[in-house]
């Protein structure tokens, strides 16, 4: 099966093409759609952030802890490092009685230009909270927290509390995650390698099943802006189509996405690991399935320093199914 293209323009030439493996699953395990190898394990990275949250709420710690929808959802996050979202990770923290030192994910500065700016500004230094993972970590601190367990270490593969998210992740996808198969995210946590069948299939279950993902989905379509950012490809697919679709990007092209009234999940891959392309790809295949994506994502423009559109993106041919 031939990969997705999708072609980046400049003028009235194509400049580059981007070859997208991709599957379209139903939450019985059928396929709906496929192009190039969708049997060809990958790592997720942070597509896979909603799965890896599944046990912060069913363990009961998100209750107990009294975490917010708001709080749920910077859980699933790779976020801009703005300040709602620096916020938020500090609230979650200091509901489980800890502050933003007990974070093992690293600091970087913003991903949002002018929340970069204006920390420079002030004098300030990134720390961890800034770090596009800080939700997603403040959640593994909380279900260590209120689990009776220490936190410290908790990236590492062994730990208690990484165990429950990585035996999560591999109930729902239903593949084994071992020492073969794992990496080392960007975050510092494990990462494993999942054939996109296997991704697109456990997003179409999320998308559909009620309890832990249902609250998760419900937090997501509550505050899109929490889970991105300004500008973000997942907010402003979100904000678009509310509750219709959950989407969760990842580093190195790959994005999975849920459609809870099709039944579907959806997985794929960019195989240069351009994310951009990625984008493209994914919001393709949410139109042909569900429709109502924003013109901006289905065929995104290249601007150039003067703000002049030079060429844009798009999907080579048509997605059929």
């Amino acid at each position: 099966m031939a990969p997705l293209i999708v072609e980046v323009t400049r003028g009235n030439h194509v400049e580059s093409r981007h070859a997208v493996a991709a599957a379209v699953i139903d939450a019985a395990g059928a396929v709906v759609f496929a192009a190039g190898d969708i049997d060809a394990a990958v790592f997720p990275r942070s597509a896979v952030k909603a799965l890896q949250a599944l046990p912060l709420v069913e363990s009961g710690a998100a209750d107990r802890l009294g975490l917010t929808q708001a709080e749920l959802a910077l859980a699933c996050a790779s976020h801009t490092g703005e300040a709602v979202h620096v916020a938020t990770a500090a609230s979650m923290l200091a509901k489980a009685g800890r502050e933003a030192s007990v974070l093992e994910c690293g600091a970087h500065w913003p991903a949002d230009a002018a929340a970069a700016r204006a920390l420079a500004v002030s004098g300030g230094q990134p720390g961890a909270l800034h770090n596009n993972c800080s939700g997603k970590h403040a959640g593994f601190i909380c279900l260590a927290c209120a689990s009776g367990e220490e936190p410290a270490g908790y990236v590492r593969a062994g730990h208690p509390t990484m165990r429950r998210v990585t035996a999560s992740l591999a109930a729902a996808t239903g593949t084994a995650l071992e020492a073969r198969n794992r990496g080392t995210d960007g975050c510092s946590i494990p990462t494993y390698a999942i054939p996109l069948r296997a991704l697109a299939g456990a997003f179409a279950r999320f998308g559909v099943a009620a309890g832990a993902p249902a609250r998760l989905r419900s937090a997501v379509a509550a505050h899109p802006f929490l889970v991105g950012g300004t500008g973000r490809f997942d907010t402003v697919l979100m904000t678009a189509l509310g509750a219709q679709v959950f989407a969760k990007g990842g580093a190195e092209g790959v994005h999975c996405a849920a459609l809870p009234g099709q039944g579907l999940g959806i997985a794929l891959k960019c195989a240069d690991g351009a994310g951009r392309a990625a984008d493209v790809a994914c919001a393709a295949l949410i139109e042909r399935f569900l429709g109502g994506v924003p013109a901006a994502l289905l065929r995104p423009e290249l601007r150039n320093w003067n703000g002049a559109v030079v060429g844009g993106l798009r999907l080579a041919a048509e997605v059929s199914g």
